[in-house]
């Protein structure tokens, strides 16, 4: 079941992963996005915000530095979007139906419940859970082979990964599909398949180890939440953005590679693992404090004017990225 030209996609839910959802669909101009969402104010919600969004350096894109509602409207009249003030209007058409709910899996199973008494049989369904897995949301469903988890790293118009991870239920065919819808020539995505359901999928996981040890020594006064900011983007930052952990520490390894690493420093590397620290976050609050604390101390608000600069930066780090090294050296 190969990815085809002219796919017309339903987003239930337009929240900020939704927007940055379609902003990432309609940048294709060969697709038609229809969303539907329970706010009352969703098509002035729409022309207000989902501009800036399109401003991506797509061709749907504002050239000037403060988008406007008129892409929006360009996208209305053409019929490449579609405002829906019902779930079975959305869904009717569609040949991909992908949702962004709350995190909750009493909603989800009920959702796709919904969606399947009134979807084309032969719809794709996608969830965009940050930890909720397929077979968990596929109770209430006749047919548990159509549906799997997509989930992007906010903000998905403009960080490249999204993690496939089909449920044992879920059709080859399927994965096959998504896989390769997010693999089109032109595209920055780059999809990744993971072979077995996990809480957190692995790119939360390996985020929250990593916050997890930093919270420890934030509450341990080994050092400050802003200095271990400047500690990780000095090092670890540049690094894994580069070449990842094992490409890295098979570098490090010199001729060895990542075998004569794990040797050399193996003692050094038990013992820090041994030592790491254990935190609960449903637990005491007082780490919490100090974390929240020094966090708020060091960067204060996020302000939209600051988002918006943030995310140029984060555009010009994925552009590096894209760049074409030669290292076959």
């Amino acid at each position: 079941m190969a990815a085809t030209k002219g796919e017309r996609i339903a987003l239930i839910g337009v929240g900020t992963i939704g927007m940055s959802m379609a902003a990432l669909h309609l940048a294709r101009e060969n697709t038609i996005v229809d969303v539907f969402d329970t706010r009352p104010d969703l098509e002035e919600y729409l022309l207000r915000t989902l501009p800036n969004y399109l401003s991506d350096g797509s061709s749907l894109g504002s050239d000037d530095s403060s988008p406007t509602s008129s892409s929006v409207v360009s996208l209305l009249s053409s019929g490449r979007l579609h405002i829906h003030t019902s779930l079975e209007s959305a869904c009717a058409s569609a040949t991909i139906i992908q949702e962004q709910g709350p995190e909750n899996l009493a909603f989800k199973r009920s959702l796709w419940a919904q969606v399947e008494s009134i979807a084309d049989p032969s719809a794709h369904l996608w969830t965009s859970t940050s930890g909720i897995a397929a077979s968990a949301q596929q109770s209430e469903m006749r047919d548990k082979t159509r549906l799997l988890v997509v989930h992007p790293f906010n903000p998905p118009h403009i960080m490249p990964l999204l993690e496939i991870v089909p449920s044992p239920a879920t059709a080859p065919e399927r994965v096959d599909f998504a896989r390769k819808y997010f693999s089109v020539p032109g595209s920055r995505h780059r999809p990744v398949v993971i072979k077995k359901e996990i809480p957190g999928f692995v790119g939360n996981r390996l985020a929250f180890a990593l916050l997890r040890e930093a919270c420890y020594l934030v509450q341990q006064d080994v050092v400050t939440a802003k200095d271990l900011d400047t500690i990780l983007m000095a090092s670890l930052g540049p690094r894994w953005a580069g070449n990842g952990v094992f490409e890295s520490y098979q570098q490090g390894g010199g001729e060895g590679g990542i075998g004569a690493f794990l040797e050399k420093l193996g003692g050094t590397m038990q013992e820090v693992w041994d030592g790491l620290g254990e935190i609960n976050v449903l637990g005491n609050e007082e780490w919490k404090e100090k974390v929240i604390s020094q966090t708020n101390e060091a960067y204060g608000t996020f302000t939209p004017e600051k988002i918006k600069k943030k995310e140029e930066r984060l555009k010009d780090f994925v552009k590096i990225q894209e760049k074409q090294y030669d290292i076959t050296i």
